[in-house]
């Protein structure tokens, strides 16, 4: 067999696995984007319609109704903002922290320094359903409980040692002689923390700040241990409310739906060019 023969067969091969990985990942796409499509398009039918057609019947009608009555009857409004409050002081405070703390167990001999990352650490490996009373209970002996205040410290305890894990193995990657070099130049270490290591960890922190702005706005374990008044519920307990005050209107629940995931999809778009090499930080050295 030729040079050329082999060469062409080589692309046939590999264009062959290309033609089947797309075929795969086609499927993996209609199946993921299916039941997304199919809630929009009850969200966007009158109640009138589904009633008389089926919920799973092609949609007759087009409005808006349903988007305004979820945000004016489903107290969606307040319960959004709730939930915007509780993410950006959860993430704020988990970055800030985190990164302080992988600095610190990464860059000084502390004693004992890889038990305290792996006590940290050990904390998100408990199943959350064993912790719901002695959270409560903790929370009233404070005087916290019902409050949005609580729900932050909740988060944030359960955050911070995944983050500084995360970030203390992309820190351990920097290289040693950067940091020689700007103590040479007469850096201090918040100089180097704030000029060096922040600016290097910005796909980390992207990210990790995408991930846990998904998980502490799509949280309903927490919200219900530790709040009982609804005007403080966060989107997804107000969407359960939703759920049983419109049992029979099915559009209005899945209007309620598609506000609550609108946050979380601007934030994921926002800090999309840096969430798969973030994700990959600490990997290797």
């Amino acid at each position: 067999m030729t040079a050329p023969t082999v060469v062409a067969v080589a692309r046939q091969r590999h264009h062959g696995k290309d033609v089947g990985f797309h075929l795969v990942m086609s499927v993996v796409t209609l199946l993921w984007v299916t039941p997304l499509v199919f809630v929009a398009a009850v969200a966007l039918r009158s109640f009138d319609d589904i009633s008389f057609n089926g919920l799973g019947s092609l949609p007759h009608s087009f409005t808006f109704e349903a988007f305004g009555t979820a945000w004016s009857q489903g107290s969606i409004a307040g319960a959004l903002g709730n939930s915007i409050v509780v993410t950006h002081a959860t993430v704020v405070s988990v970055l800030f922290g985190g990164a302080l703390a992988a600095f610190a167990l990464s860059r000084y001999p502390i004693p004992y320094g890889r038990v305290i990352l792996l006590v940290m650490l050990a904390g998100n490996l408990l199943p959350p359903q064993i912790l719901l009373i002695p959270v409560s209970q903790i929370c009233e002996l404070l005087g916290i409980y019902d409050t949005l205040f609580a729900l932050v410290v909740v988060q944030v305890g359960f955050g911070l040692g995944f983050f500084t894990f995360v970030l203390y193995g992309f820190m351990r990657s920097l290289p040693v002689e950067m940091f020689e070099a700007a103590k040479i130049d007469g850096a201090g270490d918040l100089r180097i923390y704030a000029t060096i290591v922040l600016p290097l960890c910005r796909p980390a922190l992207a990210a990790l700040a995408a991930l846990e702005s998904t998980w502490v706005f799509n949280d309903l374990l927490w919200a219900l241990t530790v709040l009982r008044t609804d005007t403080k519920f966060p989107i997804t307990a107000a969407l359960l409310n939703l759920q049983g005050g419109y049992t029979s209107q099915w559009n209005v629940v899945a209007a309620g739906a598609l506000i609550a995931a609108i946050p979380t999809t601007i934030v994921f778009f926002a800090f999309q060019k840096h969430f798969v090499s973030g994700l990959l930080v600490g990997v290797s050295k």
